[in-house]
């Protein structure tokens, strides 16, 4: 199964799909730090990346002519500053909003499925009318946008196509969901809406993925059984307090049990395992390296040690203050090594970062979980090899 990705960034999403079985014929990545990491782990021989073809360039300026190979999947995640809650809110105004390419993409390679991914503000009220042009726009790439048509405009030209129930040429079968990564086995709050389509003649049913992992499950090894502090060793004087608000809750699941789903993933769990970094040897451990500085502020409080780190943040202008910081239960507080936060987007511990510390962690922050991106990217491979399989049954007859 061959696929193309678009707007690689350092690479996660490209991993989990690579991790599923898909073979990428392209990843293209116009950031040049990015592309020196990508280059990096490609020449250390790296698992999934070392025969990436990387193409660094703007994907404005990808011919699709040159892909001579079918394409069964085009993945990518459009730059999210748009629709961030932290950045401007100029969303399809944004000259940084990359959805049009996705869809030209889409238009020219005629893969046999898409998977795209966004920040959650792209769901917002704010963004609801623009939101539906785009998930029209996937559903019919062919009805293009003019030159200087407002896409209020092409908005309804393609709703008067899809309530006029014409299905002529291409179109896909699309569906969106916001996803939290921490539901997936990530060590990190993370919700992010994908959109994944199908081909019209793809007829297999699909959904999403079912969550593996519980935020109840935790609650009940923490509070109920104890297995959490137990696992780690940790004393009744040395635990975080159970958060007054999560009491009633507890009590509940003494009689109901976690449900048969895994317990979430905390920071402790993603990291107990690598040397405190204030006492590591720079060279001992790669991109493990303390940077001093870190502080709190209201509303940008860091990441409980017992808990799924919240979101990390990739910040325009270096480190969000507040943010991709860990407590401790003493009340101490670190940023994050890059190979910590990596750990939390479950990039594997061989995966290197080129760049700045700040640089690498824009890039981490920037990135799709690859324990997110790998079930996902599964369950469609299975969707199209069923659908190949069932036309070598009707050829066979």
């Amino acid at each position: 199964m061959k696929s193309i990705e678009l707007f690689t960034g350092a690479g996660g999403l490209a991993l989990g799909i690579s991790k599923a079985g898909f073979s990428h014929k392209a990843v293209i990545e116009w950031d040049r730090y990015a592309c020196e990491t990508i280059m990096e782990n490609q020449a250390r021989g790296t698992r999934f990346v070392k025969d990436w073809p990387l193409l660094p360039m703007d994907v404005r300026h990808m011919d699709y002519d040159n892909i001579q190979e079918r394409v069964d999947l085009v993945a990518g995640g459009p730059p999210c500053q748009p629709f961030s809650l932290g950045g401007k809110h100029r969303g399809q105004d944004d000259n940084r909003n990359m959805f049009p390419e996705a869809i030209r993409a889409v238009r020219e390679l005629r893969p046999k499925a898409f998977i795209f991914e966004n920040v959650k503000g792209l769901t917002r009220e704010a963004f609801s009318t623009y939101f539906n042009c785009i998930y029209l726009s996937l559903c019919y790439p062919e009805i293009r946008r003019g030159n200087s048509e407002p896409w209020q405009d092409h908005l309804s030209r393609l709703e008067e196509h899809h309530t006029s129930g014409k299905q002529a040429g291409l179109f896909y079968r699309v569906i969106t969901r916001v996803r939290n990564a921490a539901d997936y086995g990530v060590p990190q709050r993370r919700e992010r809406v994908f959109f994944v389509g199908f081909r019209c003649d793809i007829s297999e049913e699909w959904s999403f993925p079912e969550e593996t992992h519980s935020e109840d499950a935790l609650l009940h090894d923490q509070w109920v059984t104890g297995k959490y502090w137990d696992r780690h060793a940790v004393s009744r004087r040395k635990r975080t307090e159970m958060p007054a608000c999560c009491a009633r809750r507890v009590e509940g699941l003494r009689f109901s049990g976690s449900q048969g789903k895994k317990p979430w993933v905390t920071v402790r769990d993603a990291i107990c395992d690598l040397p405190d970094p204030a006492e590591t040897d720079r060279c001992a451990i790669p991109n493990h390296r303390l940077v001093p500085g870190a502080r709190i502020y209201p509303g940008h409080t860091g990441s409980d040690l017992d808990q799924p780190a919240k979101t990390l943040k990739a910040g325009d202008h270096g480190v969000p203050g507040g943010e991709n910081v860990v407590v401790f239960p003493d009340g101490s507080l670190r940023y994050f090594t890059i190979r910590e936060a990596a750990r939390l987007q479950t990039f594997p511990d061989d995966y290197l970062f080129h760049g700045s510390w700040t640089e690498s962690m824009r890039q981490i922050g920037n990135a799709v979980p690859v324990e997110l991106a790998f079930p996902i990217a599964s369950s469609v491979l299975a969707c199209i090899r069923r659908a190949n399989d069932g036309r070598k049954d009707q050829r066979g007859k």
